[in-house]
């Protein structure tokens, strides 16, 4: 029985470990889009984190005639450890390989959007792209007063003072204020050394850069927080003429592929899962809208 033999004009167009046409340079494109979280997110490829993106990236550098990747970010930030995560694997890769990254900035690049796009050696936007955010932001409720209204009594036990640290049903303590805070300027100088280390001498001195401003892609390039203005494919059509731009996406789920993905629960029931992603979705939904997005 002869082998499989899959026909060239599939094996040209194969991200990988096939090769994107052995005859011919190839520059893959990488959409970074969503908020940047852990979790798996409500609506599959919503969210950027390392393990969603591990397999992607990996065949984005994979191709024998590479000369670039280009990272499609539309994004307005999240978790600072998966930002620093996928940055990281993108850079690491990038030296492995040899190849430049090149960034592109869409709607919005905020926040951990922008720490993303600082993994690649030169960054672009659209002139009304938003771009920035270089600082941290929690959030959170305070329902206290609330559960004493409906006579609700709190029970909570711990072994150790902190543990309870800005319970959103006990009322807030100035001293854990102050250590959020302190918090927050550590993850933020942490911020500020990555955007420095990447940017160097392309920021413009004296300007406020790190108060979690944004700025227009316009705007950007004047601070030099871009390097320039254009589209991925104008910029990378006129860089690299002889390559072929080839998108490299994550894999559907197989119930995804199948047509089988988000069917409604049996018997009309709503499951506990479900429940937690129509709030997921609306924490996502609000993290965009500060964008007005």
């Amino acid at each position: 029985m002869d082998a499989l033999r899959i026909p060239d004009r599939l094996v040209s167009r194969l991200p990988g470990r096939l090769g994107e046409r052995s005859d011919r340079a190839v520059v893959s494109m990488v959409r970074l889009h969503g908020v940047i979280t852990p979790t798996s997110g409500p609506v599959p490829r919503s969210v950027i984190n390392a393990a969603a993106l591990e397999k992607t990236l990996e065949r984005a550098f994979a191709p024998e005639g590479l000369s670039a990747v280009a990272l499609l970010i539309n994004s307005p930030g999240g978790s600072p450890t998966q930002s620093a995560l996928v940055a990281d694997r993108i850079r690491g890769l990038a030296d492995e390989k040899g190849v430049p990254v090149l960034a592109f900035c869409e709607d919005v690049a905020a926040s951990g959007g922008y720490w993303l796009a600082c993994a690649a050696d030169e960054i672009f936007a659209h002139s009304t792209s938003i771009v920035g955010s270089i600082g941290v932001i929690s959030q959170g409720f305070g329902l206290d007063g609330l559960i004493e209204r409906f006579g609700v009594q709190r029970r909570l036990y711990t072994a150790g003072m902190s543990k309870s640290r800005l319970d959103p049903f006990l009322p807030e303590k100035p001293e854990d204020v102050d250590w959020l805070r302190d918090l927050q300027d550590q993850l933020h100088e942490m911020f500020k050394q990555w955007v420095v280390s990447r940017r160097g001498d392309r920021l413009r001195t004296g300007a406020e850069l790190f108060d979690g401003e944004v700025w227009t892609g316009a705007r950007a390039v004047e601070l030099g927080l871009v390097d320039g203005l254009g589209t991925a494919r104008g910029v990378l059509t006129e860089r690299f003429p002889e390559a072929e731009l080839v998108l490299v996406e994550s894999r559907k789920p197989l119930l995804a592929r199948l047509g089988l993905a988000g069917a409604p629960a049996a018997a009309g029931l709503i499951s506990t899962d479900a429940l937690l992603g129509v709030v997921e979705a609306a924490e996502i939904r609000a993290v965009w809208a500060r964008y007005g997005l």
